[in-house]
């Protein structure tokens, strides 16, 4: 059992021509459960900043807009990704048996990526590919 993770959250997107990652948050994880939290904390709070509730605070006329039907719905991607006790079941087992986790979604401007690892993992030469969760 691995007992120390290392959590990052990024946004990445195009910036005169280039691909360009903007950290949004990283976190130590003493436990396998606090790095689950942690992780779940930040998909939920980026999908409140991509769709807040209109009703949750008053809104400038125009802030929110809506997208295309052919965009992908990032922040009900992240909240259905929260809510689902199997997927979370299925990312502690692989943080457990040392491999990297990546999470991510993306809709027509920007990529948001939540990766996980375990502490010991970094510190040995890895063997086994990464879990690439599909949440979309």
């Amino acid at each position: 059992m691995h007992d120390e993770f290392l959590c990052h959250v990024t946004a990445y997107g195009v910036c005169g021509g280039r691909r360009i990652g903007v950290p949004l948050g990283t976190y130590r994880a003493p436990t396998l459960a606090l790095a689950l939290w942690w992780l779940r904390d930040r998909a939920s709070w980026i999908a409140e900043r991509l769709d807040p509730s209109p009703e949750a605070a008053p809104f400038p006329a125009g802030a929110l807009v809506p997208v295309a039907e052919t965009v992908a719905d990032v922040p009900a991607l992240l909240r259905a990704w929260c809510a689902d006790d199997g997927r979370q079941e299925r990312v502690a087992e692989e943080l457990a048996e040392g491999r990297l986790v990546r999470i991510a979604a993306n809709d027509d401007t920007t990529e948001y990526e939540l990766l996980a690892e375990s502490v010991d993992a970094l510190r040995m030469q890895r063997t086994v590919p990464a879990l690439v969760v599909p949440i979309g």
